[in-house]
């Protein structure tokens, strides 16, 4: 999807991960992409997900690292990729809590949003319903 705000993020340094309980808030300096499904992280083609030993040093290890490519499509979720490794929002519909499974919004230039929700693409396909 070429026109998704989540293209706005290119280009954009993380500056910190915020862990809230039961959800992350990747923050670039202004614009925050909160994730209310963990995410995998993949760097260094290791992958790991909430739960494995090093999941938040692994997360972290992005701070700092640019924005160079997001991928929204059904058969991936959602992608940020950071040259070194990326974050990958693809939840089973088991995992997902509420009625959210992300939320971008805080750019200065914009006053757009953007939420994805189970069921609306790209989290609309097969075992959604």
């Amino acid at each position: 999807m070429t026109d998704s705000l989540l293209s706005a993020l290119i280009g954009e340094e993380m500056s910190s991960v915020i862990f809230v309980r039961d959800y992350v808030q990747l923050d670039f300096d202004g614009p925050k992409l909160s994730l209310f499904s963990w995410p995998q992280v993949a760097v260094d083609s290791t992958v790991r997900l909430m739960g494995d030993p090093g999941y938040r040093d692994t997360l972290c290890a992005l701070i700092g690292h640019t924005v160079l490519a997001v991928t929204e499509d059904a058969d991936t979720g959602l992608i940020v990729d950071f040259g070194l490794g990326s974050v990958v929002v693809k939840p089973e519909p088991s995992q997902v809590e509420g009625p959210e499974i992300a939320l971008l919004m805080g750019f200065t230039d914009r006053a757009d949003w953007m939420v994805w929700r189970p069921g609306e693409y790209p989290f609309d396909g097969p075992g959604w319903f």
